[in-house]
């Protein structure tokens, strides 16, 4: 199948999906992850109406980036070090990985030399697991407290990269724990802070991510197909 025959397959079933479960398909936004792929394949996936991209690696992203004729929104959405924030500058308009107040400080940092702010999203590593990264659940309520401090930052939600579990249903209760992190945080009426945006869901489980509240979709496989 063609990148334009996938990506109307997928908006189909973010569709269904909001059906199901009541929701508005206007408060899902898809993110193709275009990691490891083209920049002609990006360009071929803008031309088939998609607009907001997510990629992992901050230099492979700075080469395709210049690469991309069309004009798009970028999300980074990998895990990130301090020290290749610069590079993303200006360049992105959210950040959905941000784990650590160390590295919202430097994104602060970087975003004040031009005088901008940033959409961030705090990473929870909900399956505890040793190779994601992600605050921990008992350590998120200050975190966002810390980071919300910073004036060219701003929080507009929670991110999770579950456990990869064959069948979605199992992943479930993570996507609802998430959703249940951002409402408890939302209750807390922290100044500058929103939980407007939940990151969750990628091409094997979105649908469900959507069910339980997901505003922001990760495909990247049911898009671009296998990785190179």
């Amino acid at each position: 199948m063609s990148i334009q025959s996938n990506l109307q397959h997928i908006r189909d079933r973010i569709q269904a999906a909001c059906v199901r479960a009541d929701r508005n398909p206007e408060d899902v936004r898809l993110v193709a992850v275009s990691k490891t792929k083209p920049a002609d394949m990006i360009d071929t996936a803008a031309e088939a109406g998609q607009t907001l991209f997510g990629e992992n690696y901050v230099q492979e992203f700075l080469a395709k980036s210049e690469e991309v004729n069309a004009s798009v929104d970028w999300h980074f959405i990998g895990s990130l070090q301090s020290n290749k924030v610069k590079y993303l500058r200006d360049k992105v308009s959210m950040i959905h990985s941000v784990d650590r107040l160390s590295l919202a400080k430097e994104i602060n940092r970087q975003w004040k030399k031009s005088g901008e702010t940033v959409d961030i999203l705090i990473q929870i590593n909900l399956g505890e697991e040793e190779t994601k990264s992600g605050t921990e659940e008992n350590a998120l309520e200050q975190l966002v407290r810390e980071v919300a401090a910073l004036p060219h930052v701003r929080i507009r939600g929670l991110m999770a990269l579950p456990p990869y579990l064959d069948d979605p249903e199992e992943v479930r209760p993570f996507f609802k724990r998430l959703r249940q992190l951002a409402e408890k945080l939302d209750k807390l009426h922290i100044p500058g802070v929103e939980m407007r945006e939940l990151s969750m869901g990628m091409s094997h489980d979105f649908e469900v991510a959507i069910e339980e509240g997901a505003t922001l979709v990760r495909v990247g496989s049911a898009i671009f197909g296998s990785r190179y």
